[in-house]
């Protein structure tokens, strides 16, 4: 028997987190709690494993509120702040289980030595500090997670090359603005896509809505979840009624079983 695939958004905002700081947008004033919004992650779940796309300056509260207990591991995209600040907040599952692999390409890993380097002291190491076990990963090679094959795809932010993840029928990516065809073939036969997808209006290193929405129509997925979305958006409930009857808007704790 097939063991379950569940997927959880843990954050679906931009960089800043919607409500933005001393904003007051309409997007940011709303009362619905779908329009709020924590920096981009998602939980993966099968069997008894637990891994995580991206720790983000959110990750201590979005392991609170999913109650995660244990952590098998942790994707990185890229290096930006709205998807590593959270390196710290691992420290609970390190002192519980020991040190944590971490998943990402050379050039990440060069960025958290620099931001974090106390983590990554061999001599007179702080004894609080986590320990990571680093997992070096490029577009080129499949790998495994918890009896899984992870397929690497390539695209780019702006110049900035960033990984997306396939497992299965699920793909997930994010910060994408361009993708080479041959990235691109890798995504044949998705089911569930997940993408980014600010605003409306043209941004120089994120999809808006319309690139999204066309790039899904070339992928054909059964089902888009649009994610990494800014208040700029607009409102949940009304961006909602707008698009495709087979793409979502993704919302902080929806959940997905694949």
């Amino acid at each position: 028997m097939k063991s379950v695939f569940t997927v959880t958004f843990l954050g679906t905002g931009t960089s800043q987190g919607i409500p933005v700081i001393g904003s007051d947008h309409p997007v940011c004033m709303s009362k619905d709690p779908k329009d709020k919004r924590l920096r981009v992650s998602v939980l993966l779940q099968w069997d008894t494993y637990n891994y995580v796309i991206d720790c983000g300056p959110d990750f201590r509260q979005q392991m609170l509120r999913t109650n995660c207990q244990t952590l098998d591991g942790i994707l990185i995209t890229h290096e930006h702040s709205d998807h590593t600040a959270g390196l710290d907040d691992i420290r609970p599952f390190y002192f519980k289980q020991g040190n944590i692999p971490f998943y990402a390409n050379k050039r990440v890993f060069k960025s958290l030595h620099k931001r974090f380097d106390y983590i990554f002291e061999i001599e007179n190491k702080y004894p609080g500090a986590p320990t990571i076990d680093e997992i070096e990963i490029d577009a080129t090679s499949r790998f495994e997670i918890g009896g899984k094959t992870v397929i690497p795809i390539e695209a780019y932010h702006n110049t900035i090359p960033v990984l997306g993840f396939r497992i299965e029928d699920f793909t997930y990516l994010t910060d994408v603005k361009t993708m080479s065809a041959s990235e691109m073939e890798k995504l044949k036969g998705t089911k569930v896509l997940v993408v980014n997808a600010l605003r409306e209006s043209p941004h120089h290193s994120h999809f808006n809505l319309s690139e999204a929405l066309a790039f899904i129509e070339k992928i054909k997925p059964e089902k888009a979840y649009l994610t990494h979305i800014s208040h700029l958006m607009g409102f949940h409930e009304e961006v909602s009624k707008q698009l495709p009857k087979n793409v979502f808007l993704a919302y902080d704790t929806l959940q997905l079983e694949i």
